[in-house]
């Protein structure tokens, strides 16, 4: 059957990189579970047991030639996958089949290989989310003294700078990354523990000399990358390490969702869009549309990896004792899902960021419609060193905005400004009530606030990719 013919994932055929579906294949994992074979047998041999060098060899040189058909005929005799691997490779490797899988546990392949992807797979996203962040901080700084009218509950309150608010995406994202971090950073290696990881069986096989089952261990870990083993486990690894990656993957959601949610109320009004092509169609009806879609997806689909991310503590809370088999199945979705989604997530983020447009004229206009009822309080003051009274003049700026406000919700420019210049208590002439209302007045430190952080934030940066991600629509 072809592709069309049976149900494929979107996040496979739509929305993920082709590096995350490759990490995740079928054929990714099954070869790594080779390369632990061969890792074990290569162990065992130069710790003294009865394996040879040419044995060890022969492994390692079928590690990529797979026969899936074999091993799925296999599966269905004993309905057992890594059994039917075992001996898969046994054909493949002859001389080496009697002493594939020595001493291990099934977990031994299933859960190293896991946590070889997991690592991998998290260092790919910690590139792409930084990737994110980079485009976010050109955006910043470039528009970091852009006054833009910031907002309270969805309603106008006082200027901000269209960069400074970029900078609160911005950290929100660094939290991410160091979330990222620290779940790569305290990754450890399962090893080959037996089980129910007593190391029982390699007691037998090395004859009660524990040197050699630490060694074996620490060689077996440093193959693949990783300095530290657990301490102590039962069969496989803890499942509160499934529970901190997809949170991590989780928080990066969460964070994407807040930046993409901000900019689709703001392409509401016209202030800022996210990029669209030449040719895009808005809508199949409403030929003039430009509706923010790539924001609308990474919302959609961060709702999904949040709500993935509970699959995780669920499973983790329910292993009995030594290990139960009710993990596998929930894991063999929710894990690849989760990541995939989070790359698809951060392929659109990077598209956006890399593209956002600001309408710097509405931006100003949007300014200045509300600028005079901002400024109140400074022309109060004003006024009142001139020698006004300050009741009173409280009083006149209230029904002037009563009365400016009213004219405005019946569809009519706010001419706040132009009553107030009239009222001669406050002793300003026209050019002083100007020159009060410039917008760069009213924005407060944003744009030291945000070349200050901005300084912390680019040496996290190193690596980061900036090329455009390709993003299928």
């Amino acid at each position: 059957m072809n592709n069309t013919e049976i149900y494929n994932s979107p996040l496979a055929s739509r929305y993920a990189s082709d590096y995350m579906l490759r990490l995740f294949s079928q054929d990714e994992r099954i070869k790594t579970w080779r390369k632990l074979w061969v890792s074990l047998a290569k162990a065992e041999m130069k710790l003294g047991l009865p394996i040879t060098e040419a044995q060890v060899d022969e492994l390692a040189a079928h590690i990529d030639d797979i026969d899936y058909d074999t091993a799925a005929k296999r599966e269905k005799e004993v309905r057992h996958d890594v059994m039917a691997h075992v001996y898969t490779y046994g054909l493949a490797a002859p001389s080496a089949a009697g002493i594939i899988h020595l001493g291990a546990t099934s977990c031994y392949v299933t859960d190293n290989a896991d946590l070889v992807i997991y690592r991998d797979g998290l260092n790919y996203l910690k590139g792409e989310l930084k990737s994110v962040i980079k485009n976010l901080a050109a955006f910043a700084e470039k528009y970091k003294a852009l006054p833009t009218l910031g907002y309270t509950h969805y309603q106008p309150a006082q200027l901000v700078t269209v960069g400074k608010r970029a900078a609160l995406w911005i950290q929100d994202l660094v939290s991410d990354l160091n979330e990222l971090d620290f779940a790569v950073k305290n990754l450890r290696f399962l090893g080959c523990r037996g089980t129910t990881g007593t190391e029982a069986s390699f007691m037998e096989l090395f004859e009660g000399d524990t040197a050699k089952i630490d060694e074996m261990n620490r060689m077996i870990a440093a193959d693949f990358g990783f300095d530290e083993i657990f301490g102590v486990s039962g069969q496989t690894y803890p499942r509160k390490v499934d529970s901190r990656i997809l949170n991590a993957l989780s928080s990066v959601a969460q964070s994407l969702y807040r930046m993409a949610n901000d900019i689709r109320l703001l392409q509401h009004d016209r202030q800022i869009e996210e990029p669209f092509e030449k040719n895009q169609i808005g809508s199949s009806a409403m030929a003039y549309k430009r509706n923010p879609m790539r924001c609308e997806r990474i919302c959609s689909l961060s709702r999904y990896l949040m709500s993935d991310a509970m699959n995780a503590p669920m499973t983790a809370s329910v292993q009995w004792l030594e290990r139960t088999l009710d993990d596998s199945a929930n894991r063999r979705i929710s894990m690849p899902e989760g990541f995939l989604c989070a790359d698809a997530i951060l392929r659109l983020a990077k598209n956006v960021t890399d593209g956002l447009h600001v309408n710097e004229r509405i931006v100003e206009r949007t300014v200045m419609e509300y600028l005079p009822f901002i400024a109140t309080e400074n022309l109060m003051m004003e006024g009142v060193k001139r020698g006004g009274d300050r009741q009173k003049l409280h009083e006149i700026i209230r029904t002037c905005s009563m009365k400016a406000t009213k004219r405005m919700k019946e569809g009519l420019e706010c001419d706040l400004l132009d009553r107030l210049k009239n009222e001669p208590e406050f002793g300003l002439t026209g050019d002083e009530f100007d020159e009060l209302l410039k917008p760069e007045k009213y924005v407060g430190r944003c744009p030291e606030q945000v070349t200050a952080y901005l300084k912390t934030v680019l040496p996290l940066l190193e690596g980061a990719d900036d090329s455009e991600a390709e993003i299928n629509l």
